[in-house]
């Protein structure tokens, strides 16, 4: 089995990336998306986790958590997460040509078996990241501007008068997002 290389730092900040099994877009999909809010609720009673930012769509999201003091494993909530909606949505999202493998490790045809998390370093790092979610609807041309994908904490941000309701559209120079 490989050995994978993930920060540890309890109570740290961390941005993901977690991809749909062949990049399918289904994650915007209503039920999928219900199971997925409630695999959150329930992974977070015995795992909380702060949501910074998050963004859904079709065929991945991003998100920004905090863990608690003293707390670093954020691949158990993944798992945990990951399996609440592969269970629920089994029937409606299978996939007939899943390979041995992941038959033998008891994995759906939701989710890409990894994911990416970067851990944020200071607060600059945090706003790049935070933008960069808040943005990624725009970038991938599902939208013109940010307020217009309803699957995202963009609208949070906006509520809290953190972001303006015009931020990020299409054409602006919102940042240097390190691409």
């Amino acid at each position: 089995m490989s050995n994978y290389r993930r920060s540890n730092i309890a109570g740290g900040t961390y941005f993901f990336t977690v991809n749909s099994f062949r990049r399918r877009p289904i994650l915007s999909n209503e039920s999928l998306r219900d199971a997925l809010r409630l695999a959150i609720q329930k992974t977070r009673l015995t795992h909380p986790f702060k949501i910074d930012a998050w963004v859904l769509l079709p065929d991945h999201l991003h998100c920004i958590w905090t863990l608690p003091e003293g707390d670093a494993d954020f691949s158990v909530r993944w798992s945990m997460i990951k399996r609440l909606v592969s269970q629920a949505c089994a029937d409606e999202f299978s996939m007939d040509d899943v390979s041995a493998s992941r038959t033998q490790r008891k994995e759906s045809g939701i989710w890409q078996r990894r994911f990416w998390e970067h851990q944020i370093r200071d607060d600059h790092d945090f706003a790049r990241h935070v933008d960069y979610i808040h943005w990624n609807p725009v970038k991938h041309g599902l939208v013109a501007r940010a307020v217009d994908w309803p699957y995202s904490t963009f609208h949070r941000y906006v509520v809290q008068e953190m972001l303006p309701p015009d931020w990020g559209v299409r054409g602006d120079v919102v940042g240097d997002f390190g691409e």
